[in-house]
C-alpha cells in the first residue's frame, strides 16, 4: 500500500477553474482564474527543453483582473497567439517516447451539487503538445492512440471545490477537526490517490517542480448521479457516487483476485448521501462550518475474492473453469486487503458472499471454501470485537428456491448489517426521533453530536456485478429509509418496495450497475433487482440471455485491447 504514503497528493488552497493558453514557437502561457475572474495565476512552460524542473515555472504571484489584462496584451504583442481558450480544468502531463503533452478539459457538464459545490462529468478532451508542432514517429503515434483508448468522456468526474476522492463523513470530520485546531486553515489535505484516475499525470507534472496544486484537478472514474425526491412537499436529494480503484484496475477475465500488495480487482466504493433542501451548503449560519446537519451518508464495498485466482478464456465456453493459481496457507496478500479495509473504513467488516455454495462441478464453491478458509485465519489473530465477519449465502440458489423470497432475505442482511456499522449523519439526534426511541423501550440518551458510520458491508459475488448490484441495492434502500427517518422525512425507518423512494433508489443503482458492468465485464447487468422478484417474467429472462451473449463476445474479442488502453493510462 505504498502508492499513497510515497507520493501524496495535497488538494490545492486557492482553486482555479478557468484557462487561456497562449503559444509561441519558444513558449506556452497558461492563464488561470477564479470562479469570479477576480483572481488570476500565471504558468509559463518553455519549448525548448524536455526537462520538466526547467520546462515549467510557476512564481505563485497572484494578478488582479487588471494587471493579467496588462499581460495578456504584452504576450500578445511580442507574437504569442491564443491557441485554447475556456480550458475547463488540467489533468496533467504524460510524455510518451519524445515531448510531453499537457491533457486538458475542454468541455464538462454539472452532474450533482453537494453543498453548494458542483461535480462534473467530462464531456470534451484535449491532448496539447508542449513541443512546438512535432514530428510523430509510428511508436508516438502508437502510444498517442493507446492513451485515447481510454475514452475520458464516460463516466470520469472531477469538482472543483469538493474533494470526492473521499467519502462525506472523512471530509466533514476533516474539515471540523481543522476549524477546532487550526482557524479554519487546512496545511495538508490529501486527495485518497487510490481512486485519482490522473494520479500519474499529475505526478509528472509536480514531482520535483515548483508548480502550485491549483493547477490540476482530481479525477476519479465510475458513476456519478442525483435525483430529487419530494416527500409531502418537502424536497430531498439522493446523489450515488461510485468511485473505481484506479490500482489493479482492468476487465473482467485479464483481472481477477488480488495482487501482491492487497488490492483486488474490480474495486468500487459506493456512497450514498442524503440531504434536505432547508440549508443548501455543508455550512450554516454564524460561522459554524460544515454542521449542517441535512445531511446523511452511507458507504459499502464491492471488490474481487481476494485471493490469487483466474479463469482461462482461450476457449469457447461461455463459463470458463476457475483456477486458484496459488494456494497462500498463509493468506497474506488477503491479509493485506483487510487491514486496508480496517485502516479505511474501520470495524467491523461484514463480508457479504453471494457465490455458489453447492455445484455438480465445482467453480465458484471451490473458490468460496478457500475465501472462508482464509478468514477462518486471519480472525485468529484479530481481538475479540473486530473479526471479520463473514457471511456467505447462495443467491443464486435462493433465486431457484419458490419458498424463499430472495429480496426480503436481502433486506433482513441489511438491516443487520446497518445495525452493525451504522451509517453518518452530520447533526444530533431529532427530538422527535428520541421520543418515539423511548415510547418503544429505548432509555439511550439522545445523540448529542455527529453520527458516524463504523465499518463497511463488503460485497462479492465471482464478477462483483449482478448479484452484488442487486444486493447492494437492497443494503442501499434499507439504507435510506433509516437516513430519512434520522432527517426527519419519515415516519419510521422501512420503506415498502412500492413506495416512490424505494423506486428511485432501486433505479439509481441499476443505471450504477449497469455502468460498473460495461467498465468491468463488457455490458449491461445481467441479472437485476427485477430478475429476483417473484414476478419476474419471461421478457426479463430473454433480456438476461442477450446481456450474457453480448458479454461473452465482449470478454471475447475486446477485453485484451481494454486492459492494455487501461494499464497504459494508469
Amino acid at each position: 500500500m505504498s502508492s499513497e504514503t510515497e507520493h501524496p497528493l495535497l488538494r490545492p488552497t486557492v482553486i482555479l477553474n478557468g484557462f487561456d493558453i497562449y503559444e509561441s514557437k519558444t513558449q506556452l502561457y497558461i492563464v488561470g482564474s477564479n470562479e469570479s475572474e477576480g483572481y488570476y495565476r500565471v504558468l509559463r512552460i518553455s519549448r525548448t527543453t524536455n526537462d520538466l524542473k526547467r520546462m515549467v515555472e510557476d512564481d505563485g504571484v497572484s494578478h488582479s483582473r487588471e494587471s493579467i489584462r496588462q499581460l495578456v496584451t504584452s504576450i500578445q504583442a511580442s507574437g504569442m497567439k491564443l491557441v485554447v481558450a475556456g480550458v475547463c480544468a488540467i489533468l496533467g502531463f504524460v510524455r510518451f517516447t519524445k515531448g510531453y503533452y499537457i491533457s486538458l478539459v475542454t468541455g464538462r457538464r454539472p452532474v450533482a451539487l453537494l453543498g453548494g459545490h458542483y461535480v462534473y462529468h467530462v464531456e470534451d478532451t484535449r491532448l496539447l503538445s508542449i513541443t512546438y508542432r512535432p514530428e510523430r514517429s509510428d511508436v508516438e503515434e502508437q502510444c498517442i492512440a493507446r492513451f485515447r483508448n481510454v475514452d475520458l468522456t464516460k463516466n470520469f468526474y472531477y469538482s472543483h471545490t469538493y474533494d470526492i476522492t473521499h467519502t462525506l463523513q472523512r471530509n466533514v470530520c476533516m474539515w471540523r477537526n481543522c476549524n477546532q485546531r487550526s482557524n479554519g486553515q487546512i496545511k495538508e489535505w490529501r486527495y485518497h490517490s487510490m481512486f485519482v484516475w490522473n494520479y500519474q499525470l499529475i505526478c509528472n507534472a509536480t514531482q520535483g517542480v515548483e508548480i502550485g496544486t491549483e493547477w490540476t484537478i482530481a479525477l476519479i472514474h465510475g458513476y456519478v448521479d442525483q435525483s430529487k425526491l419530494s416527500i409531502l412537499g418537502r424536497d430531498v436529494y439522493i446523489t450515488l457516487i461510485a468511485r473505481r480503484s484506479r490500482i489493479f484496475a482492468g476487465v473482467r477475465y485479464l483481472k481477477r483476485g488480488v495482487n501482491s500488495a492487497g488490492y483486488v480487482a474490480n474495486d468500487v466504493e459506493t456512497e450514498q448521501i442524503i440531504n434536505t433542501m432547508e440549508v443548501t451548503s455543508f455550512d450554516m449560519p454564524y460561522g459554524r462550518p460544515f454542521s449542517n446537519p441535512g445531511y446523511s451518508a452511507y458507504v459499502q464495498h464491492r471488490g474481487s475474492i481476494p485471493l490469487f485466482w483466474s479463469q482461462e478464456t482461450s476457449g469457447i465456453a461461455p463459463k470458463p473453469p476457475i483456477e486458484i493459481n496459488v494456494r497462500d496457507p498463509y493468506f497474506v496478500e488477503a491479509g493485506r486487503h483487510f487491514d486496508s479495509l480496517f485502516h479505511r473504513y474501520g470495524t467491523p467488516i461484514v463480508v457479504l458472499s453471494l457465490i455458489k455454495t453447492k455445484e455438480r462441478a465445482k467453480r465458484e464453491s471451490a473458490l468460496g471454501e478457500e475465501f472462508s478458509e482464509g478468514i477462518h485465519y486471519l480472525n485468529q489473530f484479530l481481538p475479540r470485537g473486530k473479526k471479520i465477519r463473514y457471511l456467505a449465502w447462495d443467491m443464486s440458489r435462493a433465486k431457484k428456491n419458490r419458498q424463499e423470497d430472495v429480496l426480503a432475505i436481502l433486506e433482513v442482511i441489511a438491516e443487520e448489517t446497518l445495525t452493525l456499522t451504522g451509517y453518518f449523519h452530520n447533526g444530533s439526534e431529532l427530538y422527535s426521533n428520541y421520543l418515539k426511541r423511548c415510547s418503544a423501550g429505548d432509555t439511550r440518551s439522545q445523540r448529542k453530536g455527529i453520527r458516524l458510520q463504523t465499518g463497511i458491508v463488503r460485497s462479492n459475488c465471482i464478477d462483483c456485478l449482478d448479484r452484488t448490484n442487486a444486493a447492494q441495492s437492497i443494503v442501499g434502500k434499507v439504507a435510506l429509509a433509516h437516513q430519512l427517518f434520522e432527517l426527519g422525512q419519515i415516519d419510521e425507518p422501512y420503506l415498502s418496495f412500492n413506495t416512490d423512494a424505494a423506486m428511485i433508489i432501486e433505479e439509481m443503482y441499476h443505471d450504477l450497475g449497469n455502468t460498473i458492468a460495461l467498465q468491468y465485464g463488457g455490458s449491461h447487468l445481467v441479472n437485476t433487482v427485477q430478475t429476483y422478484r417473484r414476478s419476474t417474467n419471461w421478457r426479463s429472462h430473454s433480456r438476461d440471455i442477450v446481456e450474457s451473449l453480448r458479454r461473452y463476445y465482449s470478454n471475447s474479442l475486446l477485453d485484451m485491447e481494454r486492459q492494455e488502453a487501461i494499464t497504459f493510462f494508469v
